[in-house]
């Protein structure tokens, strides 16, 4: 009885693990991992910027490429960053809400500490692209009920990925490309982080391999968010 009793609990502890730290598990909450469509267009996105060296070099590939992307930023590296977030708006990409703090303890926020957070960032991205926030990516992809709650509260779309890189782990870029030639399909969305020393590299090595695929790069489809 002891035996089973302890397997229960592990069998709900690993359960509960997987709710919160897959954000594809959509247990919490509903979010966008991938589009639906045969046509082969994936879908950049970036977490933790901006960075004021890297994040111009990624803004340079993008256009150069002719490729959209998302951005969600975290609040406080906006400030004395205004200019290049706007820079990010003007060509055309996207901007979501990545929390002001990207705190490890965010996921143990209370509700009301975390909607000062997100309220935060909302205020300070929305005053330099003149327009209201509506996507959201939790830090580190970790989802709970709080985080659900205040999310639906809040009104905002979340987006996730289904190819998770692994670029903030460093090593070979080749195994970075190997993760994403292994799980790319129609739909895709793609994490990527461009506050990376190396986050040029990656991007152009992956945009490369995308092309020679024949897929292009879109901004994420807004039907995609009524539906």
């Amino acid at each position: 009885m002891v035996w089973l009793l302890c397997t229960l609990l592990l069998l709900v502890s690993l359960f509960l693990f997987y709710a919160s730290y897959s954000i594809q598990a959509g247990v919490y909450l509903k979010a966008i991992c991938r589009i639906k469509t045969t046509q082969r267009v994936v879908y950049l996105t970036f977490d933790d910027g901006p960075h004021p060296i890297q994040t111009p070099k990624i803004l340079s590939i993008l256009k150069a490429y002719n490729a959209k992307a998302c951005f969600f930023c975290i609040g406080s590296k906006v400030v004395g960053n205004e200019a290049l977030l706007k820079r990010i708006y003007d060509e055309g990409h996207l901007i979501g809400n990545h929390s002001f703090t990207h705190s490890g303890l965010f996921p143990l926020y209370s509700k009301s500490k975390m909607n000062t957070d997100l309220n935060c960032c909302d205020e300070l991205l929305s005053r330099v692209i003149e327009k209201p926030i509506y996507l959201f990516r939790p830090p580190f992809g970790v989802t709970n009920p709080t985080i659900a709650r205040i999310a639906r509260d809040r009104g905002y779309q979340v987006i996730g990925w289904n190819i998770r890189t692994l670029d903030t782990q460093g090593g070979d870029i080749s195994r970075i490309l190997k993760r994403i030639k292994k799980r790319i399909q129609p739909g895709s969305v793609i994490l990527l982080h461009d506050r990376l020393d190396n986050s040029d590299q990656i991007l152009l090595k992956t945009l490369d391999f995308l092309q020679e695929q024949g897929y292009r790069f879109d901004n994420l489809p807004e039907s995609a968010f009524r539906d």
